[in-house]
């Protein structure tokens, strides 16, 4: 393995992050009568927040950690699972394609997740 492919010591941590996300999307039957607001609080609790906690952890550890470019991925997959889930619960079919940072940056301006996702989906409207 070369060394711009060694993993942080977050690997194991975002690799569990990445399969609930997936796990959760395969999972995932589209309400009956969206929104589903508290399905959608749900997956930002237990998903999303945590995920971005997880970011913010390790890019304010007391040593520099480098995230490989797998680890980035598997950030930005399961960052965009959960949003997508969020939107679906709202009744709202999305691609999404955001960077781990972005959210990040959101939630240390908000210090809100649902604002977070607000802000990236624009759902709901506002």
């Amino acid at each position: 393995m070369s060394h711009g492919d060694a993993h942080s010591g977050y690997y194991d941590r975002i690799r569990e992050h990445s399969t609930r996300a997936s796990d959760a999307r395969e999972a995932f039957e589209p309400p009956a009568d969206p929104p589903a607001g508290e399905e959608a609080m749900s997956y930002l609790r237990e998903g999303l927040g945590p995920l971005v906690a997880l970011y913010l952890e390790a890019r304010t550890a007391e040593w520099d950690v480098e995230f490989s470019a797998a680890e980035h991925r598997l950030l930005d997959r399961a960052l965009n699972d959960w949003l997508e889930l969020y939107a679906a619960c709202h009744g709202v079919e999305m691609d999404t394609d955001f960077p781990i940072r972005k959210a990040a940056e959101l939630l240390i301006d908000t210090h809100n997740v649902r604002d977070v996702a607000q802000l990236l989906t624009h759902v709901p409207e506002r």
